[in-house]
């Protein structure tokens, strides 16, 4: 949480200001080393699962591929009733709505449904891309669409395979990956 909570404070700051923000510049270092000892702990999922095939396929960054899809992730991750049960579980309910609650919380973003919290994490993270200068979709980062739906049965297949899907909290079949892929397309 406290990554989280660092990152959304520094990094436009060491974005828009590069060297000239040392502060920053630590501040963005220290929380990447936290989100780092983080995810080797709890794993990752289906965003970078996805972001794994998108990035390799259209030579793009993988923290852009990751960027261009974590919205429509979350909204997909933070469900009541998932369909299908993680393969390796951590926990015996999923957790993850209440888990981006939690979150939303620790930011101070209002809300008091965990729907609202969730919501109003997804307009947090939006926001900071906007700040970052992230755009809004595949489509606006260059990936023609011709070639993005030429791929597009291969990208799931490859993400559904993918050694994270099965850490994801919900598990995906293989028409959500796609489904998600298309949202992330056209920036919903």
């Amino acid at each position: 949480l406290e990554a989280i909570r660092i990152l959304f404070k520094y990094l436009p700051d060491s974005y828009n200001n590069g060297s000239q923000d040392m502060k920053a510049r630590e501040k963005v270092h220290y929380a990447a080393t936290m989100s780092g000892m983080a995810f080797a702990n709890a794993f990752l999922g289906i965003c970078h699962s996805m972001a794994h095939k998108l990035g390799a396929r259209f030579d793009l960054p993988h923290g852009l591929a990751n960027a261009l899809l974590i919205t429509e992730v979350i909204r997909y991750n933070a469900t009541d009733n998932p369909i299908k049960q993680t393969a390796f579980p951590q926990y015996s309910y999923p957790t993850a709505k209440s888990r981006y609650a939690r979150v939303a919380d620790y930011l101070q973003l209002g809300g008091v449904t965990e729907d609202e919290k969730v919501e109003r994490l997804v307009e947090a993270v939006e926001a900071l891309k906007t700040k970052l200068d992230i755009p809004k979709s595949i489509r606006d980062s260059g990936v023609p669409e011709a070639a993005f739906h030429d791929a597009l049965d291969t990208l799931t297949e490859d993400a559904f395979d993918d050694q994270c899907t099965g850490a994801n909290p919900r598990y995906p079949l293989i028409g959500e990956i796609k489904a998600l892929y298309r949202k992330a397309f056209t920036g919903r």
